[in-house]
């Protein structure tokens, strides 16, 4: 796992999710590289801290706790909010940087957090998230890869799945934009045929991305906002799901930002916020 690099000048941060593990390694040159693997990967992350011997050892993320109490009291554990804002703000590209936002970590659930300067104060959120995309893949497209329910996603359409307000009325004077969703697979009902694999993987993402644009959304008007920033492992290779949140962002008058390398934005935070500490074999 890992490469080999001089003892003790190595500083790491995980983000122990339910669904992935994240690493971001940072050396003495300054230079951070990031790794990805799956849930409840501790044997590997164990391996990797015995034979870095990191300086900084930071942990942060639902399994945190677990995986410290395998490290021997040899890891510092971050709060997983305090932990993403931080992360975040590195990741902020000097195009995006502002000094209060909105930020959306989009894991297996998704939290939406205020970040004022160093400030990070969870708002809310909903469980809708990666979960529910894996779920509904394999409830609906009996498909149990996340990535091949991003593929088809890519290549379908949702109009054929959700009953949007065109549907409803037929009037061009209607109350509504009409390609506003009025019921999330609400056509399902309508119709003889089932819509093709693609087009339900689309509709997912919709249901998902609409909602939770809609949450953030209405953090953010609330509290003046203009910006949201979107983050998390449900964006990788995702997009589908980025074009959803853009799209809906425009449609409440904000700025939708995603940031590059976001899944690691919480072992990015965890690296950057713990303390240096003493890591023995």
């Amino acid at each position: 796992m890992g490469t080999s690099k001089s003892r003790g000048s190595v500083r790491i941060g995980v983000d122990v999710g339910s669904s992935l593990t994240k690493l971001a390694f940072r050396g003495g040159s300054g230079a951070v590289r990031y790794e990805l693997l799956g849930r409840g990967a501790y044997d590997q992350v164990v391996e990797t801290v015995q034979k870095l011997q990191p300086q900084v050892l930071g942990l942060t993320g639902g399994g945190a706790a677990q995986l410290a109490s395998r490290l021997d009291g040899r890891a510092v554990q971050v709060n997983e909010f305090t932990a993403w804002g931080t992360g975040a703000n590195h990741l902020l590209s000097r195009r995006q940087k502002t000094d209060t936002y909105l930020l959306v970590s989009l894991g297996t659930g998704t939290s939406v957090m205020l970040v004022d300067h160093q400030d990070v104060r969870r708002l809310g959120g909903t469980a809708l998230g990666g979960g529910t995309i894996l779920g509904l893949g394999a409830a609906l497209l009996q498909q149990s890869s996340f990535a091949d329910t991003c593929a088809l996603a890519a290549q379908g359409s949702r109009d054929s799945v959700d009953l949007l307000v065109r549907d409803i009325y037929s009037d061009p004077d209607r109350p509504l934009q009409g390609d506003l969703t009025a019921a999330s697979f609400g056509r399902m009902a309508r119709q003889d045929n089932s819509p093709p694999r693609e087009d339900m993987a689309a509709a997912i993402m919709r249901l998902v991305g609409e909602n939770v644009t809609l949450i953030a959304g209405g953090h953010a008007r609330h509290l003046g906002l203009d910006r949201l920033v979107f983050g998390g492992s449900t964006l990788r290779n995702n997009p589908a799901l980025q074009a959803v949140l853009t799209e809906v962002s425009s449609l409440l008058g904000l700025k939708a930002y995603f940031l590059t390398n976001g899944e690691f934005a919480g072992a990015l935070g965890a690296l950057a916020s713990a303390p240096e500490t003493e890591v023995t074999p």
